[in-house]
């Protein structure tokens, strides 16, 4: 697997008539935004903002499961769809909406879409029954659709190469902080009010958040308007999906998720139960976790300095195994610093794979991003249903079990493509003569 390329444009695009001055530069010299330069914090800040409110809203009803689970008289599976609803929609809808992206411009999409998401988030408390409930999660999904992969082709556009695994660490902690705080906030306001209240309470914060990234975000400077047409959108998608690397890095991305999807969807009935039994509150607590992949995601731009990215693959992959087996052992105190280990390394893991393809993609980056964010979710919805279905057979072993195979999964295909990338280096040093 050789070196990713940088996937970033240098040309500029046409000139923006929503041009945001803390990009005014010379023409002769990168007006790509640099962390200290101009407009680089309050697209930082406006995109963390963006990452709070769709993983706060996608997330919003897995710490309230056994509530969920209780109020519909609904077993764990069941009440698990209220996530996969939300994670398949946003799976299912991410490619037509990186199309939108690059007909209409990633900061309109953006926009849209979590003005749409929002708007859902305040329905979604007054579901009259757990079929309402997984259709308004799925069209809440769907909505958010066009936040991620927009989000990356921005970054993979308007900021500078040398910058880019960093700027989008800081999204991916955005991410971080909303799945987060959410469930924090809904685990406390959920044990004295209820659960309706609590993804109410979720939803407003999420508007807070949706006004103050449109404030803030720079207009792009570096974007040129693609084309609508399915032929000229499918050639795109043969190109990343014919691409070694970028098929990788999918598969990498939806097994590292698949862990995440089915350790914090289940997590919430392992410490209700006996011999542990504990509050909702502090049950919504435990996401405080959170806060170290906030930090790992932060430090993936250092990591891949340090290791290259198949070296901090290995690494991530490898925290992440870790934490699956502590996590076994009753002990809550145990079990946080497996969630700990689990968390660090799934952030870094994806902080690592998401980067790396922005920069490898040299064009049509929405829809490679899309791809990447496809399978992601697609592996979220999978983690939560099969780990939730794995938990009501065989407990928290058989959750842990689905998670240490994704894991399995990681390990062959990063050493697989460490042979290929020794492989072509060979082919290099002695080509073939004719």
């Amino acid at each position: 697997m050789k070196p990713a390329d940088t996937g970033a444009s240098t040309a500029v695009g046409a000139a923006d008539t929503d041009a945001d001055p803390a990009f005014a530069t010379t023409p002769a010299t990168d007006s790509r935004m640099v962390p200290g330069g101009p407009g680089y914090r309050r697209m930082s800040f406006a995109l963390f903002l963006a990452g709070v409110a769709t993983f706060a809203l996608l997330y919003s009803t897995q710490a309230l499961l056994p509530l969920i689970s209780d109020g519909f008289r609904v077993a764990a599976g069941d009440a698990s769809w209220t996530v996969a609803a939300a994670t398949g929609g946003l799976a299912v809808f991410v490619l037509p909406m990186s199309a939108l992206s690059e007909r209409f411009g990633r900061r309109t999409v953006m926009t849209a879409s979590l003005a749409v998401a929002v708007t859902l988030g305040l329905l979604v408390p007054f579901a009259p029954s757990l079929g309402v409930l997984v259709v308004l999660r799925a069209l809440q999904g769907a909505a958010l659709a066009g936040l991620p992969a927009s989000a990356q082709a921005y970054m993979a556009e308007e900021v500078s190469p040398s910058a880019l695994v960093s700027a989008i660490g800081l999204f991916v902690a955005g991410n971080s902080v909303g799945g987060m705080s959410g469930r924090i906030i809904a685990g406390w306001i959920a044990q004295e009010w209820g659960w309706r209240i609590a993804v109410g309470v979720i939803g407003v914060i999420a508007v807070v958040c949706a006004v103050a990234f449109r404030m803030l975000l720079p207009a792009p400077r570096h974007f040129t308007a693609g084309s609508l047409r399915p032929r000229v959108l499918l050639g795109t998608v043969r190109d990343h999906l014919a691409h070694p690397l970028l098929r990788r890095l999918y598969a990498i991305g939806a097994l590292f998720m698949t862990v995440f999807g089915g350790v914090y969807t289940v997590i919430g009935y392992r410490l209700t139960e006996a011999p542990f039994s504990l509050p909702q509150g502090i049950i919504g607590s435990v996401f405080l976790v959170y806060l170290v992949g906030t930090v790992s995601a932060s430090a993936a731009g250092r990591l891949v300095r340090r290791l290259g990215r198949r070296g901090a693959l290995y690494l991530a992959g490898a925290t992440t195994a870790a934490g699956l087996l502590v996590s076994l052992v009753d002990s809550v105190v145990l079990i946080l610093m497996g969630l700990v280990l689990i968390t660090a390394g799934f952030f870094a893991g994806h902080a690592v794979a998401s980067s790396a393809v922005s920069r490898t993609a040299s064009h049509g980056r929405a829809q490679a991003s899309a791809l990447y964010q496809s399978m992601y979710y697609i592996g979220s919805s999978v983690g939560s249903t099969v780990g939730a279905t794995a938990f009501h057979a065989e407990g928290w072993p058989g959750t842990v079990g689905v998670g240490l195979l994704a894991v399995l999964g990681v390990g062959v295909i990063t050493l697989l493509g460490t042979r290929a990338a020794r492989a072509e280096a060979r082919n290099e040093e002695h080509p073939a003569t004719v």
